[in-house]
């Protein structure tokens, strides 16, 4: 395994690793977490595939945002940095929308898609007093409050669930780190994925827990309804940690037949 620094825009620096060999895929992780979401199912992945992983820009081991900037260029400065022409991109949650609208971007950059409890640009969310608070506690200053948002909502099936104490241990670490840095930097697309899931034309498994929130599993019905010759498969024994609770499982179901 190596450990680089990928520099981006705005003088930015983002934390990678890379190891194995193999086709190259790229692992995304979700919004209040960093590249350890990945620890249970790295080494396994890297058995088979050149696998790279990286705290996402102001998370982790990575440099806060100080000007504007975009998820999407960031990951596209991840490939041209590991000399990578295409790679089959795994996301989880903000991840996971990353890759998707990242894929309709640049689909010639990308094998294949797998959407782990994806979140998706264009959909709505329902009103509900529980997102409401989460919503707050995202865009106020304290950490802990988010930590605590973060785990009760995300990680529902607690601390007597497997990966338990990682999970709380990456969600408190960049909760102050999210709350510290500066906000308001981020650029989304203006075009919801959700609007044009016929344009993906690469092979897409769509992977969801059974104990996920439930606007989570809407959404991956949605895109596994809306992406052509897209794959659904639910995870039992899981919430939105999905890597942490059922790495066995997520292995079986990225690498099949290994």
């Amino acid at each position: 395994m190596t450990i680089e620094y990928v520099p981006v825009s705005g003088d930015g620096r983002l934390w990678a690793e890379k190891g194995g060999s193999g086709a190259p895929m790229v692992l995304l992780h979700g919004s209040v977490h960093d590249s350890r979401l990945w620890d249970g199912v790295f080494p396994g992945l890297a058995r088979h595939h050149t696998v790279i992983r990286y705290d996402a820009r102001g998370l982790g081991r990575s440099t806060p945002p100080t000007a504007p900037f975009r998820y999407e260029d960031d990951l596209l400065a991840v490939l041209d940095h590991f000399g990578v022409e295409s790679a089959t991109l795994v996301g989880l949650s903000m991840g996971g929308e990353v890759a998707l609208d990242f894929t309709l971007e640049h689909p010639e950059r990308v094998r294949s898609l797998v959407l782990v409890a994806a979140s998706a640009s264009g959909h709505d969310w329902p009103r509900s007093p529980e997102m409401d608070a989460y919503a707050a506690a995202d865009r106020g200053d304290d950490a802990d409050r988010l930590a605590e948002m973060e785990l009760t909502v995300w990680a529902s099936l607690g601390d007597r669930a497997p990966g338990y104490a990682a999970i709380a241990g990456m969600v408190t670490e960049n909760a102050k780190v999210r709350v510290a840095a500066e906000k308001g930097h981020v650029r989304f697309s203006e075009v919801g994925a959700v609007e044009v899931l016929e344009r993906v034309a690469v092979p897409t498994t769509v992977v969801v827990g059974d104990h996920d929130h439930p606007e989570i599993g809407v959404i991956a019905r949605r895109l596994a309804e809306g992406i052509p010759g897209a794959r659904l498969e639910i995870v039992a024994a899981a919430d939105h940690y999905l890597p942490l609770r059922a790495p066995e499982r997520l292995l079986e179901i990225i690498v099949p037949g290994r």
